[in-house]
């Protein structure tokens, strides 16, 4: 059987953690839609097109000399790609301890921490990435997003606020922005800064994931399936249409206990 594809995985999980803040009152911890971005392009290596060969080429490097900031920073952010998370802590937390003034590996391993679930670290740690009086707002919207995970919902809105005071109008913020809004449970706000994430020319795949998310929720699943399809393969488009039945037809299930254990909304 034909294993479904990473959007399709990635789109089961945003339904399964919404549906939980949203449809049965579950638990704020619960693992949010991914986080869409990255700390950047500034902070992290950017991931290559195969990551499973890149993992195996980073790991030799990164094992040939342990010490080398680029190139733990670049196995890390392969470990990342592959669904390695617990593994790329690790390397990165000894990266940092080898080179702890070096903010592209601090950016990297909050990163990595936020992947792995541990929110408050993952926020401590981006917080000593960057500085006040020369912020990122890549970073920004990434501490925003382990706020939210904390249930520290108006806090993590003035983190993309600032965001989007550096980056006015950036997709992957505002994409942030609205996820916040689907784990307050107001979805029709949500719809409202998702559509603005939406509408920009560059607007990734995540962006209109979660767009279709939310008004699969709110019950326009004929339209929440267009926005679904959009720009995708006819089989991809058909695995995700069915993954978001499927999980929205659960919304009111006591099946659904507890989130997945991977996080997914917004790199």
């Amino acid at each position: 059987m034909r294993q479904p594809s990473c959007l399709a995985r990635y789109l089961a999980s945003a339904a399964v953690a919404a549906i939980l803040a949203v449809g049965l009152g579950g638990c704020q911890t619960a693992g949010m839609p991914d986080i869409t971005g990255s700390v950047g392009a500034k902070a992290e290596a950017r991931p290559d097109a195969d990551p499973r060969r890149s993992t195996e080429a980073y790991g030799e490097r990164y094992r040939a000399n342990p010490k080398d900031a680029d190139a733990a920073l670049r196995y890390g952010q392969a470990l990342r790609t592959t669904g390695q998370r617990a593994q790329a802590v690790a390397v990165l937390e000894q990266a940092t301890i080898a080179h702890p003034g070096n903010k592209a590996l601090l950016a990297g391993y909050g990163r990595a921490l936020a992947d792995n679930g541990n929110f408050q670290q993952a926020f401590d740690t981006l917080t000593r990435a960057h500085t006040p009086d020369n912020p990122d707002w890549r970073i920004l919207s990434v501490q925003g997003t382990a706020l939210d995970q904390l249930g520290r919902h108006d806090e993590a809105r003035r983190y993309y606020a600032s965001a989007l005071k550096i980056a006015p109008g950036e997709p992957s913020v505002l994409s942030n922005l609205g996820m916040s809004y689907v784990l307050s449970k107001d979805l029709p706000k949500a719809e409202e800064v998702l559509r603005r994430a939406y509408g920009s020319a560059n607007a990734d795949a995540r962006v209109r994931q979660n767009l279709g998310l939310v008004v699969g929720l709110q019950g326009r699943f004929g339209e929440a399936e267009t926005i679904v399809k959009a720009d995708l393969p006819a089989e991809e488009a058909a695995a995700n249409v069915a993954y978001l039945k499927d999980m929205l037809s659960r919304k009111e299930s006591p099946r659904l206990g507890a989130a997945p254990a991977e996080t997914v909304g917004r790199s």
